[in-house]
């Protein structure tokens, strides 16, 4: 299976990439995957350009036919005045709205202050489920303090094993006139344990 991590992360090192690299590596412990990350900071001339001129460049197409073709996918943004950065944003605006409906998704977030961790329910959360993706119950945020601290170890390993478990476990997606579609019964049925 393919896991896409997109990280939206603008430094070097970057809190946000190495949210999307320990939640991937969590992901691969519980299910044998092969990872991929997109870095938005190295596409973010040719996503402008995209908007401007309509025409992807080859390192931007590479990066949306990975994450369209992706089983599954972690995506993780650091907080700009309360929501996702406008680079995360704009990379989501190209993608055809149906490339995702049905997909697998672990959102996640970076910030400095825990106060900003509703971004995930209040902005993640929202924009793909416009999308139809299935997004995990659990969603990461990790503060400044958060790392080394008790606790998101545990949220990692958590969404990691839900987003393990819905690539392996849904039943692929059928086509019903335009539209992707998994009736909601079937994506539960998938989830509970046999027996």
């Amino acid at each position: 299976m393919k896991l896409v991590v997109v990280s939206a992360g603008l430094s070097v090192p970057s809190s946000t990439r190495l949210l999307g690299d320990r939640l991937a590596a969590a992901v691969a412990q519980a299910s044998a995957v092969d990872v991929q990350v997109v870095e938005l900071r190295e596409l973010a001339v040719e996503i402008a350009h995209n908007f401007t001129n309509g025409f992807a460049g080859q390192r931007f197409s590479a990066a949306i036919d990975a994450v369209t073709g992706a089983d599954g996918l972690i995506v993780v943004t650091p907080v700009f005045s309360a929501s996702y950065s406008g680079l995360f944003k704009s990379f989501f605006d190209v993608i055809d709205p149906d490339a995702l409906a049905g997909k697998p998704v672990l959102i996640a977030a970076t910030g400095g202050s825990a106060r900003h961790s509703l971004v995930l329910e209040h902005a993640l959360r929202p924009l793909f489920s416009y999308l139809r993706a299935i997004v995990v119950p659990t969603a990461v945020y990790a503060a400044s303090e958060d790392w080394g601290a008790e606790g998101l170890d545990g949220r990692i390993e958590r969404a990691a094993g839900e987003l393990a478990g819905l690539m392996a476990g849904l039943p692929k997606t059928v086509r019903t006139g335009t539209d992707e579609v998994v009736p909601f019964a079937e994506q539960l049925a998938a989830l509970r344990p046999a027996g």
